[in-house]
């Protein structure tokens, strides 16, 4: 069984910071790619960055500059560093992986729960 535990959402004021992390848990042979999508209010769920194995990374035009996603392979975790939070960024975020699963070592995508971030004064 593998799934991502989501943790660091919350509620901060605009212009503020906020990082979150997604810890990818169980039988794992390898992760591919990492990334994070987010789904606001009545909104479809949208993407926001991706990190490969070897550290490349993609962005949404919304947070390029302002976001910053890492990884740390030997955890198996993604982080999501939000500077210059806008309300415009309040949303369920949710991590994403792909993951190489024992025994069969077919390439499966998981999600997170998803994590809550507000964005208000």
């Amino acid at each position: 069984q593998v799934q991502l535990v989501e943790s660091g959402g919350g509620l901060v004021q605009p212009g503020g910071s906020l990082r979150l992390s997604c810890a990818a848990e169980g039988s794992i042979f390898s992760v591919r790619v990492m990334g994070w999508y987010r789904q606001a209010p009545g909104e479809r769920r949208e993407f926001v960055a991706t990190v490969t194995r070897d550290g490349t990374t993609n962005y949404a035009d919304s947070v390029r500059g302002r976001f910053t996603i890492s990884r740390d392979n030997t955890k198996n975790t993604v982080y999501l560093q939000m500077n210059s939070l806008k309300p415009e960024d309040t949303a369920v975020y949710y991590c994403n992986a792909e993951i190489r699963v024992p025994p069969t070592f077919m390439t499966y995508t998981y999600w997170g729960q998803g994590t809550q971030v507000t964005v208000s004064s």
